[in-house]
């Protein structure tokens, strides 16, 4: 918990109460089914919550706007995002029902009001969205196909809406065809050696007409 106070010092007193319910919550369910691995478990507040929070390093999201998590698993980024932006919605989605499980009574542990979830496929949702977030669930071009058509034309934010992607490693390959793509390095933010290869990515959408 102290890692999250190192690099967020302005949270309130709900926000911590909740970061800190975090470790128990998904140690609790974990048990049960299987959503966060067994080594990662002890550096949850490092691997998932500070990870997911890396986007929150790029954008501050305005009251009011609408965040789509797709393959969220555990809730990632997504429950710790909604804690951050309490006035913010998130939809979390996955394919998988057993982790939306986990998703729905982790939520519910934490009192959080702005966030739904969904059962399904990304495609399969209807509403649009100021971002798409998501931790490397599969290759850009693959996930941009998916998200087609859910961001929303109204801007927001200074940062073009779009896609907010947590990766790792050389994506030069993978982002050649997205000449508008930005790269953000978490390292240029966080100290931690786990963070040396990781990155956010930014994606906005462009529209015809």
């Amino acid at each position: 918990m102290e890692i999250i106070q190192k690099y967020f010092k302005d949270l309130t007193s709900t926000q911590i109460e909740q970061f800190s319910k975090l470790q128990e919550l998904y140690k609790d369910w974990n048990l049960k089914i299987n959503v966060v691995s067994r080594k990662d478990i002890d550096e949850l507040y490092l691997r998932h919550v500070l990870h997911s929070l890396g986007i929150a390093k790029i954008i501050s999201f305005k009251p009011g706007s609408k965040v789509m998590d797709v393959g969220t698993g555990g809730g990632f980024p997504g429950i710790p995002l909604a804690i951050l932006f309490p006035e913010t919605q998130f939809h979390l989605v996955d394919s998988i029902g057993k982790k939306i499980k986990v998703v729905n009574e982790v939520v519910a542990g934490l009192g959080l009001v702005n966030v739904k979830t969904t059962h399904g496929r990304a495609e399969d949702v209807k509403d649009t969205y100021d971002f798409i977030v998501s931790r490397a669930v599969a290759q850009m071009e693959t996930f941009v196909r998916w998200t087609k058509g859910r961001i929303a034309k109204k801007q927001n934010h200074d940062l073009k809406n779009g896609i907010l992607y947590l990766k790792g490693g050389d994506l030069s390959e993978e982002l050649k065809i997205y000449t508008s793509a930005t790269i953000y390095d978490l390292p240029n933010y966080f100290d931690e050696a786990f963070f040396e290869t990781k990155k956010v990515v930014h994606l906005g959408m462009k529209y015809k007409g």
